[in-house]
């Protein structure tokens, strides 16, 4: 029997053979602890409201599943995108984030490496960004009135997230990375696939190549609408879309892409609730599995950017229910 990480890697390959659908995250093993992530990301602490490095004020309510920007006209950090320099100090990962790897480093080393990969995480990608240094109106609106300004400030951007990796790569050197951006709602993308292709696609190839070259899996979370740029998500090295929404039509997009990009995700997160039913978690769980689960490159999971439920029940439940389903139509449920 193949172990989580082998059956992983068998449905990468164009023509691995898998022994079963691969299961949510059971595969992957995250490494804490990381200089960079506490950097940026450490002032996130629930019931309290602060200003992270690139000065966004962010705000954690005690009952709140997460940490989430509060972007106004009044306290947005760029002020004129076209004078973005004057507004903008990018935060200096090399001076901050050299030092203080010891202990990702031994909980890397603990993972038994074996039987799973290990993971990190990185969130806030080039899109996301500027819409924490800008109202989202107005990170919209500067894609068509300044243009050169939204690609210079991109460029910056796509340095700094470079910056990020190397400082991952060089000290941890992870089997995958999940890098986040959302780029559209649950029914739409946020700008039109030409916007997109003209001002992410090569600096996520950028990205996405230096990975590549390090032998680093690249999954992308993106929980969106990204059916009409699937073809690029592909063609710029993502090998996992992560988060793939049932709005997508995700039948259509196994077939232009899953022998080039795993689809994981396909369960409906509206599951995740207090009240919910393990009748209710399991017909949801198991409807996606039907749906999907015969198409090339699907893989069930939540579409959250990383593991677990924001109700641990749940999580437990799909699990499980994905389990059934593999030993069903498999023969094997790979944990």
């Amino acid at each position: 029997m193949l172990t989580p990480k082998e059956n992983l890697l068998e449905t990468l390959k164009k023509d691995g053979k898998p022994e079963c659908l691969c299961n949510s995250y059971t595969m992957f093993r995250g490494i804490p602890g990381d200089p960079v992530f506490k950097y940026i990301r450490g002032n996130r602490v629930r019931g309290t409201n602060s200003y992270d490095p690139w000065g966004t004020y962010i705000l954690f309510p005690e009952d709140a599943p997460a940490a989430v920007p509060l972007v106004t006209p009044e306290n947005q950090v760029i002020k004129d995108v076209a004078e973005w320099k004057k507004y903008v100090k990018i935060p200096d990962l090399a001076a901050h984030c050299s030092q203080g790897w010891e202990d990702a480093i031994a909980a890397r080393d603990a993972i038994d490496q074996d039987k799973y990969l290990t993971m990190t995480v990185m969130g806030t990608g080039i899109f996301e960004q500027l819409h924490m240094l800008m109202t989202f109106e107005d990170t919209l609106t500067n894609f068509l009135l300044e243009p050169e300004a939204m690609h210079e400030l991109i460029d910056a951007i796509c340095e700094y997230r470079l910056t990020y990796m190397k400082l991952i790569v060089e000290h941890l050197h992870p089997d995958c990375i999940v890098s986040h951006d959302d780029w559209g709602s649950k029914t739409s993308l946020f700008f039109s696939p030409e916007t997109w292709r003209e001002f992410f696609k090569e600096p996520y190839r950028k990205l996405y190549d230096y990975l590549h070259a390090n032998h680093v899996i690249v999954m992308h979370h993106g929980d969106s609408f990204c059916e009409p740029i699937v073809e690029d998500m592909a063609e710029i090295g993502i090998d996992i879309w992560q988060g793939v929404l049932p709005t997508n039509n995700i039948q259509a997009i196994s077939e232009k892409v899953g022998d080039r990009m795993l689809l994981m995700g396909g369960i409906d997160s509206v599951i995740d609730r207090a009240d919910a039913t393990e009748e209710e978690i399991r017909r949801e769980t198991r409807r996606a599995c039907d749906a999907y689960g015969n198409l090339k490159g699907f893989w069930p999971g939540m579409t959250y950017g990383g593991p677990g439920t924001i109700y641990p029940q749940v999580e437990e439940i799909i699990i499980d229910e994905i389990n059934r389903y593999n030993t069903e139509h498999y023969g094997a449920a790979i944990f």
